[in-house]
């Protein structure tokens, strides 16, 4: 078994539509160990002398290379990296971008050959360490929301290797709608059926249900003891109850009954510790947080530079790669 559910085969299938890429897998292997590193291989949108270049990414959430058998780290590394850059070279990859895992902290081991850049933090619920989370990690806040679903009849449900999931979709396209999502995290049917196909032992839905009717629903991620917090969605006529909180204790609920390690909640939408998303996860995350890093390599300086130049962008340490930037 993998060390979690991102690093698995199927995973970067996932995403290949919405970043339109190719899933790959690099694996080095010596008597010093093994490393393997997933990610999606994409076409650069510009020609240099007809040549077409690739970048790579990490697939949606978190992964990057990741150390799997180890005798002796520092030589398995050094030689990792030398033959990536032989990889790089004969397959036209420019630069790669790397979402590091903040859990399993993958970003330390290959801060020697990787730009490594802190971002912010990610949140969890920590259920090994404590076995009351609703009053150990939960807010104050937090759980009197809690306790106003509650008087109001709110309950959940959780499914468990959901064999459909439209009522899901439904609720989630809903609030894509309200919040004028990006294409981005407008995931299409292809990739709701892919995950049923790869993934449907490793799922759980929650639904927070009113008046025999279903008005939130979450879609998690169950894997090695952890559940990730991936997909949810509200009617916007049910705001006001705040059913949300209602799904993320139904889901802690349920991990702690089924011997659950941790909730990963993920962090905000940006670095600022004022973000409202992370201000929220926080309420569920009083006591446990993880480092999350990025990883950037230009593989083609020249090619790299090139690009930069026919968009008439500079590259000045923001967004990655530079020549992507609209």
């Amino acid at each position: 078994m993998k060390k979690d559910i991102y690093f698995e085969e199927n995973y970067g299938k996932l995403y290949e539509i919405t970043e339109n890429g190719k899933a790959q897998i690099f694996k080095y292997e010596d008597e010093n160990g093994i490393i393997t590193n997933q990610f999606l291989k994409r076409k650069i949108p510009i020609s240099i002398n007809n040549e077409t270049y690739y970048d790579i990414v990490t697939p949606y959430g978190y992964g990057g290379p990741i150390i799997e058998e180890c005798k002796d780290k520092n030589k398995l590394i050094k030689k990792y990296n030398e033959e990536f850059a032989k990889y790089a070279k004969e397959n036209k990859i420019v630069s790669e971008f790397i979402r590091f895992h903040p859990i399993i902290n993958n970003a330390l081991d290959f801060k020697e050959i990787y730009d490594v850049v802190y971002m912010r933090k990610t949140l969890g619920t920590n259920l090994e360490k404590y076995k009351d989370p609703y009053n150990e990690e939960y807010s104050k806040s937090c759980r009197k929301n809690i306790r106003q679903c509650k008087n109001k009849n709110i309950t959940y449900k959780v499914n468990v290797a959901p064999k459909d999931i439209s009522k899901f979709k439904e609720i989630y396209y809903s609030t894509m709608d309200r919040n004028n999502a990006t294409d981005y995290y407008y995931f299409k049917d292809e990739y709701f059926n892919k995950l049923l196909n790869f993934f449907q032992n490793n799922l759980i839905t929650v639904e927070a249900i009113y008046e025999n009717k279903t008005i939130a629903m979450g879609l998690y991620f169950i894997y090695n003891k952890i559940l990730h917090i991936h997909l949810s969605g509200t009617l916007s006529e049910y705001l006001y109850l705040s059913p949300a909180y209602m799904l993320r204790y139904g889901a802690t609920m349920w991990a702690l009954e089924n011997g659950y390690k941790l909730i990963h909640h993920g962090g905000g939408k940006s670095n600022s510790e004022t973000d409202s998303l992370y201000l929220f996860k926080k309420n569920f995350a009083k006591n446990t947080e993880f480092d999350f890093y990025i990883g950037k390599k230009i593989w083609d300086k020249e090619i790299y530079d090139k690009l930069c130049n026919i968009k008439q962008i500079e590259d000045d340490g923001g967004f990655f790669p530079a020549y992507r930037k609209e």
